[in-house]
């Protein structure tokens, strides 16, 4: 049973990139920010207007007393008010933000014309145990000794092996432009206690929407699997799946052109 959402603390932070053409809206996942989605709309120009949402505890966006997927969907539904002002727009959400856009959709099925859900299911989300050891090794970091992002990184070194990795965690420390010190743009504390939400099944009470949605996964990528499909095609009956080679979990930065070319071709089908 999902738990009524609390009263929104303020609007999403959000950059727009275009001017004309639909909307599209992207939902970045765990510890990105909607600037992350910001190659892919610049491919897509000029033919779209592309919407980057920072979600809820992440970027310049509010924090949250709690995290799940009730109340962050009920702030993407208030955004999603304004920008379908004209009609509704096109909603594209990656993991976590694949699955509070899937749970917007459900709930506000007439603010939403396409659906595109990248490399998660309605259903689980993988081992919560990576994500407790990135967030941990982020608290870790002892903020109040280190003076560039370069010495963040040596530190975090000896949690992360992945250079690609340190970059996409170290993309959300932030330095006070007035007091200088570092600090962390997500809610890290509240995203660790509450990662069991995040890795939660998405909350439905029944509802189905039934506009076009396109299921993309990575061909290497362990976050999709055949016994998913059920639970997908039950919630969103008009399932197109696709599998982009070569790509894991972050499918739009690992393999930009073909997944860019995948959602044109999705984002243009009458």
């Amino acid at each position: 049973m999902s738990s009524a959402p609390v009263a929104s603390p303020g609007p999403l932070a959000q950059t727009v990139v275009g001017e004309s053409g639909p909307t599209v809206v992207f939902c970045h996942g765990l510890l990105g920010r909607g600037r992350n989605f910001t190659g892919i709309a610049k491919a897509l120009q000029p033919d779209f207007r592309c919407v980057l949402l920072d979600m809820p505890d992440h970027g310049r966006s509010p924090w949250t007393e709690r995290i799940d997927y009730a109340t962050a969907a009920a702030m993407l539904v208030e955004q999603l008010q304004v920008l379908a002002a004209d009609g509704p727009v096109h909603l594209v959400g990656h993991s976590m933000g694949g699955k509070t856009a899937m749970t917007a959709a459900l709930s506000s099925p007439e603010l939403v014309d396409r659906l595109v859900v990248v490399d998660i299911s309605p259903t689980g989300a993988g081992e919560v145990s990576e994500f407790e050891h990135l967030i941990s090794s982020l608290l870790a970091i002892d903020l109040g000794s280190i003076s560039s992002h370069g010495q963040a990184d040596a530190e975090l070194a000896e949690a992360v092996d992945s250079r690609m990795l340190r970059g996409f965690l170290l993309q959300n420390l932030r330095r006070d432009p007035q007091t200088h010190a570092f600090g962390w743009q997500p809610n890290l504390e509240v995203l660790l206690r509450d990662l069991g939400s995040i890795t939660g099944d998405v909350p439905h009470e029944g509802r189905t929407f039934d506009g076009p949605v396109l299921w993309v996964g990575g061909s290497e990528s362990p976050y999709i699997s055949s016994e998913q499909e059920g639970p997908m095609r039950a919630l969103f009956p008009r399932t197109v799946q696709v599998t982009i080679k070569g790509a894991g979990h972050w499918v739009h930065s690992e393999q930009p052109q073909a997944f860019t070319a995948t959602l044109r071709h999705f984002l243009r089908a009458g």
